[in-house]
């Protein structure tokens, strides 16, 4: 007779940490699910990873927040130590101080250090050593185009001071039947009084480099009349003054000397206007 042997299944005993599943086939979220903060963190884990990443680098490339010296300050310590310091280069010019290159040297160093003005200067000095410098004369133009750009963004940042030290400067004010002031306000009117001389002052500083840079062009006109990128150069710097006969004279030499320069078709184009603007205003 065949031994039967029956084998009872073993149950499984539940685990006091295991959550129950989920029946089969059922799609409503479980708790967790409907939480926020689980479910940011389940699902957004690799960008709070890139986030980590990305501010770790900004601390050591560009050390932001350290207080310390980063990638980025060792690359620019690097760049301007390949660089003449200013000190340097004014030790040279007293040295030979008839040495026109010492001077470059020494405008060079005081604009790389944002100078301008003077670097202006000692340009002049080496200028006035070698006349003939053609190539000193464009970077003098250069230079007071920097340096009027610079006198325009003081009169802008000038204007914007004074609006937040005097707002109420650009809110309409009561007046009465006459047109006078209800409830005149004494510290904006002087606020805005002072800025306006301010910022009249730097527009005109802006106006007066930038006629400057004009003249070194026409120098440098004279050393190269046969140059037609010079009379462009010269053109530009004009129209941007409001000089629009040097303007117009520079565009019509440069057409000249170079009637198939692929800028010819925009140069004639602005020929027309300056010559409708000049009509306009003599007429």
């Amino acid at each position: 007779m065949a031994r039967f042997e029956k084998s009872r299944p073993k149950s499984a005993k539940p685990h006091a940490a295991v959550a129950p599943a989920r029946p089969r086939g059922s799609t409503a979220p479980s708790i967790e699910d409907t939480m926020f903060f689980p479910r940011l963190r389940r699902h957004a884990k690799w960008m709070f990873v890139f986030l980590a990443l990305v501010f770790g680098l900004g601390f050591v490339v560009f050390g932001v927040g350290a207080g310390g010296t980063g990638v980025g300050d060792i690359f620019r310590d690097s760049n301007s130590s390949t660089a003449q310091s200013v000190s340097d280069a004014r030790k040279e010019t007293e040295q030979r101080p008839k040495d026109a290159q010492a001077w470059r040297d020494y405008a060079t160093a005081l604009e790389t250090e944002g100078q301008t003005a003077d670097a202006i200067v000692a340009l002049n000095t080496a200028i006035d050593l070698r006349p003939k410098d053609e190539s000193a004369y464009r970077e003098l133009a250069g230079l007071h185009m920097s340096r009027a750009t610079e006198r325009q963004r003081d009169a802008q940042i000038l204007q914007v001071r004074a609006l937040f030290r005097a707002p109420s400067q650009g809110i309409p004010a009561l007046t009465g039947p006459a047109g006078q002031s209800i409830f005149p306000d004494r510290i904006s009117t002087a606020v805005n009084a002072q800025a306006s001389g301010e910022i009249s002052a730097a527009l005109q500083d802006a106006q007066t480099e930038a006629t400057l840079a004009v003249d070194a062009y026409k120098r440098l006109v004279a050393l190269q009349p046969n140059d037609p990128n010079v009379q462009l150069e010269l053109a530009q710097a004009a129209q941007q003054v409001g000089d629009a006969a040097t303007a117009i004279a520079a565009y019509e030499r440069f057409l000249t000397l170079a009637p198939d320069d692929p800028s010819a078709a925009v140069v004639r184009q602005q020929l027309k206007q300056l010559r409708a603007a000049a009509a306009s205003t003599s007429g």
